[in-house]
């Protein structure tokens, strides 16, 4: 990629934009049109992924304009745009885009939000059909959906269920604290999500009312990017989307607005299950729109603060007993036409004065001396570097995210000029913006009036919350102390403390159908290289070795676990600090983490930095540090988590289900006061040392822009120097198994009238290609009919989830977890039903159309897996942990294809035969 001449051809475009104060041009390789009615349009070829399209449709219809009968219907409508349509009655829509390989919820989805909402369509475009079929989806969305009663009150159900998942301590809290800080605007009013009076007894005519209302094609616009022809899809779309009709007498399309009132406001809430105390200060702001240059030049200010801010707010937390458990600041955007400076903090347990004091002072520093020019530098480096990342990979960027730009631009008029601009203003502003500017920006953002303040936490310290008096007195005080400018130590030493000696690289083997070379070093360490086309500049790496805690006893165990803390201590002559400043503006990371049966190294690196990135992990692995203040610190925040955790309904439920899981073993059981005080810093630190003391076990496997060249000496210095001492150790089997047998535990938690359901089906299993696939399609053609019928047939949830996991080492073994929130009432009858799907299961074999749709699903999903480095990174990585064939990815394919209804049904008899079966319920207390 040849930047200069980038920079140099479109500068004189970006200065025009810049001096005359236009509108951003918008990125012209799109097609975009608006038909007579007014529908937009807009059409980009992009081929990444290959033969794949994606469609948007968005609209400017979100619950803001509900009138006070249809609150919660602009939520309700996208529902039914899922439940029959003109040309796909009922529910065969969803029936076959299934069958096309489309999957329901993870591709096929929509949001609705208090101004909009957008559907979205992922397909395949190789075949024309269903291209034309995906259009057609499109047109009956924008105005065709049938909305019949009786889909309508089945549909209830399923919107109550999503309501209900919603219900708890931030709802409760949330609904009483709203209205003050959205000024009692129709915001505070407008929950997508709705009232349940009226979702419960909204008459067809109603929905139907704000349908005709405000579906209408001078509101909407499809996006469409991917693998097409864009010529032959703008006459498509022209020929479909023409005769779409505004009403008569249209309603005019409001734009909503927060009043700003310039007066300050304090609210405190409270709530029984809440966890942990927060108190955070909002500053509302005239939303920052990015229309022109210099909106994007103050958008890139505000970033360079909120970057700068973070540090300083990280920095005062790595220092010896830190005067809170969290805190941070900075710009974002708020709601309607608002964004807002927000400084927040949690506080440790009953110490809120000291806490919000230092997270103020960190705002009030910042206000009054500005930032330094390292730290400037720094932050725009990061963000240069992250923009020319982008441009680099522009013919590899994927169409989804082409489609979630064009989609703010039609909603917000966000800009969008394409990377080259884009790049070229960045680079531009970047060289002008100085210190100075950034600290005059601060300076009008940070308000002494129109300030909220917000106090949440559990009903037992209300008491001891301030007054609004108090509370204000607590930033005059601060505002009124002698602060001195932020200073900032600089570490100026190389990274290691000493060069590593090189090793050598004694074997080379290429695998020609695999394109993997494999070398062995000097050392005994195995490198594995597979080079790919699928991105630009995409380096991934990650190296293995058996062993990890299972080598240590259960009473050492805290404190081999406690060694994944050491990597965030620093490494060479860095310390924590240094070393995230060292990061900055770099484009690669590593960490070493050690596991139940592996410690582990991985990274990711652009082809620059991918020499930096290696001289970090040999630090990680031979110049550790140890940090008495940071692990201190970090028992302390670990500790402070654990006070109210017994508050929420959903931790102590989680926490139940882990230990029935583990069977109740020490190493998987649940983090209490009693483990964390049996952490020991110094066997920690000594564990982590003799983890990778012993590299010779080590495999390594590199992926993405690897010029297998280049990258050998770099291989033979960092990687074939590490130590080696040939102990050839192995994970021990710990025998920690989900319990055999029949379980049943119903927890009493919580004050909802909401229940959480988990089934777990578990036992030993025939680890092999094959069966992992049968599983897979076992896992699938269960959750498709558990999806049909215990939210479509019987509205008695809104998204039952499956979850399947097949693991080989240390031996053979398989879940399988089926999981549900409803309405305590439903608890047993649920559980019924999905026991009756399973048994149908077992008994006749899944239906042939509901293992087509897994087929479908299945082979599209390969196909794109297939070109993604992280899958063959990580598949690589999953194969040599488990001795298992590399040209398994070959194969997937042929097995999907092999698999019949009657493996189904015989994998279902083998394995979910009852015999190991767990119950696990979440209740609320008055059910008891």
């Amino acid at each position: 990629m040849n930047f200069k001449k980038i920079f140099s051809t479109a500068i004189a475009a970006v200065l025009c934009y810049t001096s005359q104060g236009q509108n951003l041009p918008f990125d012209g390789a799109v097609r975009t049109g608006k038909l007579p009615n007014g529908f937009t349009y807009y059409i980009r070829h992009n081929e990444e992924p290959k033969s794949r399209v994606v469609f948007y449709l968005a609209n400017k219809v979100g619950s803001v304009l509900e009138d006070d009968d249809q609150q919660g219907l602009a939520h309700f409508m996208e529902h039914m745009s899922f439940n029959g349509t003109k040309n796909f009655p009922k529910s065969e829509l969803v029936n076959y885009l299934q069958k096309t390989g489309v999957r329901f919820g993870a591709d096929l989805n929509a949001y609705t939000s208090f101004d909009e909402t957008v559907y979205e369509l992922p397909l395949p475009s190789d075949k024309p059909e269903i291209v034309q079929n995906g259009l057609q989806i499109m047109r009956d969305w924008a105005q065709d959906a049938t909305l019949d009663p009786a889909e309508i009150n089945k549909e209830r159900g399923v919107v109550l269920e999503e309501k209900r998942l919603g219900k708890g301590a931030a709802d409760r809290m949330r609904i009483k604290y709203f209205p003050i800080m959205l000024n009692n605007s129709v915001y505070a009013n407008r929950l997508p999500i709705g009232s349940e009076e009226v979702l419960n007894n909204f008459k067809p005519e109603t929905i139907k009312r704000f349908y005709h209302d405000w579906y209408r094609p001078n509101l909407q616009a499809l996006i469409v990017v991917g693998d097409i022809d864009v010529d032959a899809m703008e006459k498509a779309i022209k020929g479909k989307f023409s005769d779409l009709k505004n009403p008569e007498n249209e309603k005019p399309r409001p734009i909503f607005k927060i009043p700003l009132t310039g007066k300050d406001q304090f609210i405190v809430v409270t709530d029984p299950e809440v966890t942990a105390t927060r108190a955070e200060v909002t500053i509302k702001l005239p939303k920052l729109e990015l229309h022109t240059a210099a909106n994007y030049r103050e958008f890139i200010i505000r970033e360079l603060m909120n970057r700068m801010l973070g540090e300083r707010y990280a920095d005062l937390q790595r220092q010896a007993n830190p005067p809170y458990l969290g805190a941070g600041g900075g710009v974002s955007s708020f709601l309607a036409d608002l964004d807002n400076y927000s400084v927040s903090v949690t506080p440790k347990p009953g110490e809120l004065e000291t806490g919000f004091k230092a997270a103020w002072r960190v705002s009030e520093q910042a206000k009054r001396y500005g930032f330094t020019t390292n730290e400037l530098e720094r932050a725009k480096l990061t963000y240069l570097n992250r923009t020319e990342a982008a441009l680099k990979e522009k013919n590899k960027t994927r169409s989804d995210s082409y489609v979630n730009e064009y989609v703010q631009y039609f909603l917000h008029g966000t800009a969008s000029p394409g990377i080259e601009f884009e790049y070229t203003l960045v680079k531009d502003e970047l060289s002008k913006i100085k210190a100075d500017d950034l600290n005059a920006y601060i300076k009008t953002i940070i308000k002494g009036t129109g300030r909220d303040v917000l106090i949440t936490g559990p009903d037992k310290e209300k008491g001891s919350f301030p007054s609004q008096q108090v509370f204000m007195s607590w930033i005059k005080s601060v505002e009124g102390e002698t602060l001195t400018a932020y200073h900032e130590e600089t570490n100026t030493l190389s990274l290691l403390n000493k060069t590593p000696a090189p090793g050598k690289i004694v074997k080379t083997q290429y695998d020609r159908t695999l394109n993997i070379t494999t070398l062995v070093l000097s050392n005994g360490i195995k490198v594995l290289l597979k080079p790919t086309d699928f991105r630009n500049d995409q380096i991934l790496f990650s190296g293995i070795s058996a062993g990890g805690t299972s080598l240590y006893s259960d009473a050492d165990f805290p404190s081999a676990d406690a060694a994944n803390l050491i990597p965030s201590f620093g490494a060479g002559n860095y310390n924590n600090a240094a070393l995230s400043k060292y990061m900055s503006g770099k484009q690669f990371g590593v960490r070493t983490s050690i596991g139940e049966r592996q410690q582990s190294i991985s990274g990711s690196s652009n082809l620059t930095g991918l020499e930096q990135a290696l001289q970090l992990m040999y630090a990680y692995v031979t110049q550790p540090r140890k940090d008495t203040i940071l692990f201190k610190n970090y028992i302390s925040r670990a500790k402070a988590a654990l006070a109210n955790r017994q508050n929420d309904p959903a931790s102590v439920f989680n926490d139940t289900v882990i230990a029935v899981m583990s069977g109740h073993n020490v190493r998987r059981a649940p983090q209490t006061l009693a483990t964390l005080d049996k952490i020991n810093l110094d066997k920690a630190y000594a564990i982590y040392k003799e983890r990778f003391s012993d590299a010779s076990g080590f495999t390594f496997v590199f992926t993405g822009s690897i010029d297998t060249t280049a990258i050998k000496p770099l291989l033979e210095k960092y990687i074939a120097s590490l130590p080696a001492r040939n102990k050839k150790e192995e994970a021990k089997d710990l025998h920690i198994n989900i319990p055999a047998g029949q379980i049943a535990k119903t927890v009493y938690k919580g004050t909802e009238a909401k229940a959480n359901v988990i089934l777990v089906f578990s036992g030993l299993f025939d680890y092999s290609l094959a069966n992992n696939m049968k599983m897979d399609a076992l896992k699938e053609t269960i959750q498709i009919r558990l999806i049909e019928r215990l939210r479509e047939e019987e509205g008695g949830v809104y998204s039952p989830s499956i979850r399947a996991t097949t693991t080989k080492l240390p031996q053979g073994r398989f879940s399988l977890s089926v999981l549900f929130g409803c309405a305590p009432q439903n608890v047993e009858k649920l559980i019924a039903s999905t026991l009756d799907e399973v048994n149908k299961i077992k008994n006749n074999g899944p239906l042939q159309v509901n293992l087509d749709k897994f087929k479908a699903e299945t082979q599209r999903s390969i196909e794109l897996e297939l070109k993604s480095n992280n899958f063959w990174q990580s598949y690589m990585v999953n194969q040599i942990q488990n001795k298992e064939p590399l040209d398994d990815a070959n194969k997937y394919v042929q097995e999907v294809d092999k698999i019949s209804t009657t493996d189904i049904k015989a994998i279902a008899n083998k394995y979910l035969n009852g015999k190991n079966y767990i119950r696990m319920v979440l209740l609320p207390e008055a059910s008891k």
